[in-house]
């Protein structure tokens, strides 16, 4: 299996804005389908986790995630989940795939699809999962690794990110080192993978 490792943003990018339909927009009811940077200004910290169905990466943290965001949204932060691979050459990662996903697992937080894949290249996203944590200011704290787990037997944890969020809300700042996400590869839309990710 090809292993993709995330870009690694620049800390204090600012976090690039999104307007996304939810495939499960129950589960935080706002009026209408869609998701925005602005929705969550009311949050402490958000959490935006590149992720998808079918990617045993992200199938290996996933219950662990869930962990983590019911814990960090009780303290004040927000999760939202972003699917941005092709739905088409990809059916397990279409838009109708994702809500049933976010229902068989009870997601608590909305997951959007990024079908034009333009939030993913203003985000220079490589890989699922890739995990990108804001402050309040909404300039970029931590991105990188759930944990240092791999899809091999090993029971993920999260480690690195309740790390970096623990250090986050109670402190304002993030002082760990901080490790490349490692996963498979956004599966881009035929010839238009961006410059960041070839």
């Amino acid at each position: 299996m090809a292993v993709t490792e995330s870009t690694m943003m620049e800390l204090g990018h600012p976090a690039p804005d999104f307007s996304l339909p939810a495939a499960n927009p129950e589960v935080d009811d706002r009026g209408d389908d869609y998701r925005s940077l602005t929705d969550y200004d009311d949050a402490d910290v958000l959490v935006v986790v590149f992720m998808c169905n079918h990617c045993p990466y992200v199938q290996h943290i996933e219950d662990a995630l869930l962990d983590v965001a019911h814990t960090y949204q009780q303290r004040g932060a927000q999760f939202v989940g972003i699917c941005s691979n092709d739905p088409e050459n990809y059916p397990d990662d279409s838009f109708d795939s994702m809500a049933e996903r976010a229902r068989e697992k009870d997601y608590p937080f909305p997951y959007l699809q990024d079908a034009s894949q333009e939030v993913a290249r203003t985000y220079e996203t490589a890989c699922t999962p890739d995990i990108y944590v804001f402050d309040e200011e909404r300039t970029l704290a931590y991105r990188g690794r759930f944990d240092e787990t791999r899809p091999d037997g090993t029971e993920a944890h999260g480690g690195d990110l309740r790390q970096a969020l623990d250090e986050l809300l109670e402190t304002g700042k993030v002082t760990m080192e901080q490790h490349p996400s490692m996963g498979c590869n956004i599966k881009w839309k035929p010839d238009v993978e961006p410059a960041h990710a070839a």
